[in-house]
């Protein structure tokens, strides 16, 4: 009588596989720990004084922070969510709010960022169903919703430091720049809508004239022509939604800055801090470092200590802050990123 034979067993995944994964998101970590490094060097007090002021702050307040830190980046993933349904896509909650950790850490730690995020983006789009031109519309509208609400969110401040302080209006400086980003991006959508109501032109079959630059030129035209028209076609209703979901992730920011300060006890009032967190946001518009590290904590401080706080207090607070809003997203995005690649290889060898 013959012995019993053993079912065989599913091969484990490689192991060589294995080790890259986790040496890619060890090599991410170190990059984020040494730009906050450099960015930092010579800019904050002693590590020693740092940790004293930390030792009396009140956990409850950060961990109020850092929950408002998640529901920022949840509003901004219900909102590509939403887009993308209204587009034609329908992509589950969860594979969203992967897409975002990952882009989100692409954006603050490789140089360039924000274009390499926007790219990643779209491709994890189309690999979850989405059209290109779907995908690329909900990136449009995206961007310009960001925009606007932080114009919102600029007029809010605006008008509330006017509304005690009338006098203000002549020097409240900033409030033009409000204007102009909001009037922009009005227009910008209104063009965008007149521009879908034309029909798209007919595909033409014979080859596209000029060179290679030329033809690729040519095909990056038509393809935004594309986007722009999907998106711009998109409902009333949809863009309030962008533009909602936008304002709740700037504004769910900035309440984490300031729940970061009350837990050190920083003499600054909100409405200060506001027009700090605002001011700093327009510098961080400029991509000097990735991820604005070192140029954001540096703002960040300065605000902070001329509002008021001492330079202990500010460096601490900035910290906690950075690391909820930015240094921590580094690592979670490269895990959200390994969980994409494991998604995709279980979906192609089921359907091999």
């Amino acid at each position: 009588m013959s012995a019993p034979t053993t079912p065989e067993l599913a091969p484990p995944a490689p192991p060589r596989r294995r080790r890259r994964r986790w040496v890619r998101l060890a090599v991410i970590g170190v990059i984020a720990v040494v730009l906050a490094t450099i960015g930092l060097h010579g800019r904050l007090p002693s590590p020693q004084d740092i940790l004293a002021a930390l030792g009396g702050a009140k956990y409850s307040w950060i961990a109020l922070a850092a929950l408002l830190q998640v529901a920022s980046i949840e509003s901004f993933a219900l909102q590509q969510r939403r887009l993308l349904n209204s587009l034609g896509a329908h992509l589950t909650r969860g594979h969203v709010m992967a897409i975002t950790l990952a882009g989100t850490a692409l954006s603050i730690s490789m140089p360039a960022g924000p274009a390499v995020s926007t790219a990643f983006t779209i491709r994890e789009y189309q690999r979850g169903g989405a059209t290109r031109e779907a995908s690329a519309a909900s990136a449009i509208v995206s961007g310009l919703a960001s925009i606007g609400g932080l114009a919102l969110l600029y007029a809010g401040g605006g008008l509330a430091l006017i509304a005690r302080n009338p006098d203000g209006l002549l020097t409240w400086r900033p409030l033009v720049v409000v204007v102009v980003m909001a009037a922009l991006t009005t227009a910008l959508v209104l063009a965008g809508r007149r521009f879908a109501r034309r029909p798209a032109p007919a595909p033409d079959a014979r080859p596209a004239a000029g060179n290679r630059v030329t033809r690729a030129l040519q095909g990056l035209l038509r393809a935004g022509g594309d986007a722009w028209r999907a998106g711009a076609g998109l409902r009333a209703l949809d863009w309030v939604f962008a533009l909602v979901y936008a304002t709740v992730k700037w504004l769910a920011d900035l309440l984490c800055l300031v729940a970061v300060a009350e837990s050190l006890h920083l003499p600054v009032g909100v409405a200060t801090m506001a027009t700090v967190y605002l001011t700093v946001q327009i510098v961080r518009q400029v991509p000097l470092t990735p991820g604005g590290v070192g140029v954001v904590e540096t703002a960040l401080i300065a605000g902070l200590t001329a509002a008021g706080a001492t330079g202990v207090g500010a460096a601490a607070a900035v910290l906690v802050y950075r690391v909820l809003s930015c240094w921590a997203l580094i690592p979670i995005g490269g895990i959200a990123a390994v969980v994409l690649r494991r998604q995709r290889g279980r979906e192609s060898g089921s359907g091999a």
